[in-house]
């Protein structure tokens, strides 16, 4: 079975190679050397000066950036289940916040922001995806967090990049806090958040909020390449080659490959005659809107052993979405492409000509 959802995404053989070794006690000085080298090359990735790991899903950074970082109200964008889910986290801990939605399809507009901001005074952090990978839209982070700079550059902003992480160069000039999570284009198994901040976003948390979840506990015994906690020892040591392989591809030549699969995949499924679903999609899927979602969802499961994830909430049934995160297979992704197109033949929806893999590799090129 070929795993193509956009997380978890399938785990490479040199990465599962890792987990085989013995391990490694998490007091001890190998450990600790280990730790410390993966940070360092985590802060390469983020481009911003602190980086801490917790064992927990992206969800739990969610959720530490958050309680750490409001003082006194947060502003939320929600265009999916996971902006949705910055608002959740807000009522738990009765944190006020204003929320301003998208329709699922629609990135958000720094100008909503920006009005946001100069309306209320109170807010003093704002938290969106990057990636809303519920339909699979890019939202124009940069652009928003250097106009809300502008206003007042004390608002911390804090991106949600789990599943941009790994896909593209994030400009994080103006953005303060980076949420990742190891199962998105890290390719590892779920089990380990990463956080990047910016030296502001280390001042606003202070001494930090919580148990668990206190980032200022964590940051300064990771600094000396120690946790508070029993970390994910395995995780991180498979994230340590992981870093070590992208550096070894270099990581502008796999960002450049992964955009260039990304149009290619696009481009053929526009070719077949399926939509697109986000205005501005996020290079780390294809989203694909189908009144026939689930039909197409079955058969590629049932007959050509490969695995995408359907839509959430309102959209089940008429979204599907398939990955392009990690270092892929071109032979898998030349193999899903054609399937697809096979599968909208087995529906009556279209008469299979090999359109799909014919764009797709003439994109390619």
């Amino acid at each position: 079975m070929i795993l193509a959802t956009p997380g978890p995404v399938e785990i490479p053989y040199f990465v599962r190679e890792t987990f085989l070794g013995e391990t490694i006690h998490h007091r001890t000085p190998e450990f600790k050397q280990i730790l410390l080298d993966t940070l360092e090359r985590f802060r390469k990735v983020t481009h911003l000066p602190e980086a801490v790991f917790l064992t927990s899903s992206g969800s739990g950074a969610m959720e530490a950036a958050v309680t750490n970082i409001v003082k006194q109200k947060a502003l939320t964008i929600n265009a999916g289940k996971f902006g949705e889910r910055w608002g959740k986290i807000c009522s738990a801990f009765n944190i006020p916040f204003r929320e301003i939605k998208y329709d699922w399809d629609t990135p958000a507009a720094a100008d909503d922001i920006v009005a946001a901001v100069e309306e209320d005074g109170e807010i003093d952090s704002i938290f969106i995806q990057i990636c809303e990978s519920a339909g699979g839209l890019r939202h124009p982070v940069e652009d928003i967090a250097a106009e809300v700079k502008l206003i007042n550059p004390d608002i911390i902003i804090v991106a949600d990049a789990i599943t941009a992480m790994g896909v593209e160069d994030i400009d994080t000039a103006n953005i303060d806090v980076l949420v990742g999570g190891s199962q998105k284009a890290f390719m590892l198994p779920p089990g380990l958040a990463m956080l990047g901040l910016s030296e502001k976003a280390v001042e606003r948390i202070g001494k930090g909020k919580g148990f668990y979840f206190n980032l200022a506990n964590e940051i300064k015994k990771q600094r000396d390449g120690s946790t508070s906690f029993t970390p994910a020892t395995s995780l991180v040591i498979a994230l340590d080659e992981v870093l070590k392989k992208l550096e070894e591809i270099g990581f502008d030549k796999h960002y450049e490959n992964t955009a260039k699969r990304h149009s290619a995949l696009l481009a053929a499924i526009e070719e077949i005659g399926l939509t697109v679903f986000p205005q501005v999609p996020a290079p780390s899927m294809a989203a694909v809107y189908s009144e026939k979602a689930e039909e197409i969802i079955k058969i590629l499961k049932e007959k050509y052993e490969i695995n995408v994830a359907g839509g959430q909430d309102f959209m089940k049934g008429k979204l599907f979405r398939i990955n392009n995160m990690g270092i892929i297979d071109e032979n898998k992704m030349l193999y899903i492409v054609n399937s697809l197109e096979l599968a909208l033949d087995e529906l009556g929806i279209r008469k299979y000509d090999g359109s799909a893999l014919r764009i797709y590799t003439e994109e390619r090129k």
